[in-house]
């Protein structure tokens, strides 16, 4: 078996858009919703890449969670993709793509959270349980109350986007030296 490092470029990357577009959504509140449409947008595109990057690499494993990474990575992308081309209509559809967004995520993320354990250990475990759980709450939330998510988004949006960065920073960072 060949040794590689381990470290997780790609979800280094992903936690680091995360936090800067929370950090962002978060200190700027007066920004127009469609000017952070485009950049969610991205943010979906690039999570849906790294997860259909996670299926193909867990591919061999059978159960519900290689094919859910797969069905969240297309939905990501597809939603990111809409987002970026038509950011004005973005902004109402968002009240709907935007918390199914968050779901799939949550959900993709808690299918995956042996191998999350495996890799990344307890600590990481429990902290990705946790956030992907309150995420999960928030989505449903969100989802069931349109209203709400048009006056509350940028500040779930940015307290999630955050504790996503710092997830996949530490779940990155915590994969140096594994063998797989």
């Amino acid at each position: 078996m060949k040794r590689r490092s381990g470290f997780g470029w790609m979800e280094l990357a992903i936690g680091i858009v995360l936090l800067v577009l929370g950090v962002l959504t978060f200190s700027w509140p007066e920004l127009a919703l469609t000017s952070l449409v485009f950049a969610y947008g991205i943010a979906a595109v690039v999570m849906g890449v790294a997860d259909i990057i996670l299926y193909i690499q867990v591919e061999r494993y059978t159960g519900f969670g290689p094919m859910l990474a797969l069905v969240s990575g297309i939905l990501s992308v597809m939603s990111g993709v809409m987002l970026m081309v038509y950011p004005r209509t973005g902004v109402l559809v968002l009240t709907i793509l935007f918390p199914i967004w968050f779901i799939a995520h949550c959900i993709s993320r808690l299918a995956h959270m042996n191998h999350i354990r495996l890799v990344a250990g307890n600590g990481i475990y429990y902290f990705t349980l946790a956030t992907n759980i309150v995420g999960l709450a928030l989505g449903l939330l969100m989802l069931l109350n349109p209203l709400f998510t048009l006056t509350t988004i940028r500040y779930f949006a940015s307290v999630y986007l955050i504790l996503l960065g710092i997830d996949s920073v530490v779940t990155a960072v915590s994969r140096m030296g594994t063998r797989y």
